[in-house]
């Protein structure tokens, strides 16, 4: 693979991250990717297969998900059923085996991009059970006696949102990466390339209001990128002038539109409560 990855149209990347793509793709590692929610670590594995021009295969994890899953599942039961219909399939075992992600990845012809989301939602040994597949790039099937083997290695990536702390002897065999969250000249980026056009004094005050929300003490579930972008787009859809953001009256300290920014009753709370003290302090 001679392409490297320099972000996209579509999407800002920072030069470390870059260069962490850029590093696994040539060690031909999987890139482990963490970060605060919402700061674009799923998207990346999109924008990666964009860029070098690669189908994507995503899998996203769920906490009953089992790594046998990215392999096959063998469907014993719809099998069963067949033999008692006199259904002639049944007698070729292949008619019964469900590929798995990874088995789409090893035998694609092209290099993918193979994206494993989230693999802190499953168990604790869902890592270790991929360890050797990932390691050799092969596995075997036991049902038909064979050996699926990579045609190329797929470039993996990694997502966690570090729910579960990951295996040590998993962690040594990934690229890691950090998304630090984006500062105000790379969100401003961001916005631009999400909203070409738009008038920059509101990008000004609702990044200035956004960042002051993100520092509120207390605050359970900071705003991430994706909730400032939604902001931004109800921001423009119901024509919120600049100056509403700029507001000194203490009567409106909570955003407007806040529900794109906050999104548990606690945040609310806290800031109707803040909104309340600033207005007895302003008697």
């Amino acid at each position: 693979m001679t392409q490297r990855f320099e972000g996209t149209e579509s999407y800002v990347a920072t030069e470390d991250l870059r260069v962490a793509v850029n590093a696994a793709v040539a060690l031909e590692r999987p890139l482990l990717v963490k970060g605060e929610p919402g700061t674009g670590k799923t998207i990346l594995a999109q924008e990666i297969a964009n860029a070098l021009g690669v189908p994507l295969l995503a899998w996203h994890i769920k906490s009953t998900t089992k790594a046998q899953q990215g392999l096959y599942e063998y469907d014993a039961v719809a099998r069963l059923r067949d033999s008692q219909l006199g259904d002639e399939r049944v007698h070729d075992i292949r008619n019964y085996i469900i590929k798995g992600k990874l088995w789409e990845a090893f035998t694609a012809d092209v290099r993918p991009v193979l994206l494993i989301d989230e693999i802190d939602k499953a168990d604790i040994e869902f890592p270790n059970d991929l360890l050797l597949e990932l390691d050799r790039m092969e596995f075997h099937v036991y049902e038909t006696k064979e050996t699926i083997a990579a045609r190329q290695r797929p470039i993996v990536v990694i997502t966690s949102n570090n729910e579960k702390e990951l295996p040590d002897a998993f962690l040594r065999r990934c690229f890691f990466h950090y998304i630090r969250f984006p500062d105000r000249e790379t969100m401003q980026k961001i916005v631009d390339v999400h909203y070409p056009g738009i008038h920059k004094r509101l990008v000004a005050d609702a990044l200035t209001l956004f960042f002051e929300v993100r520092e509120v003490p207390g605050l359970k579930k900071k705003p991430s990128t994706s909730e400032l972008l939604d902001w931004i787009k109800l921001l423009m859809v119901e024509d919120v002038p600049p100056e509403a953001l700029r507001t000194t009256d203490a009567r409106k300290l909570i955003p407007p539109l806040y529900g794109a920014l906050l999104k548990n009753e606690q945040d609310v709370h806290l800031f109707e409560r803040l909104a309340f003290l600033n207005r007895r302090e302003g008697r």
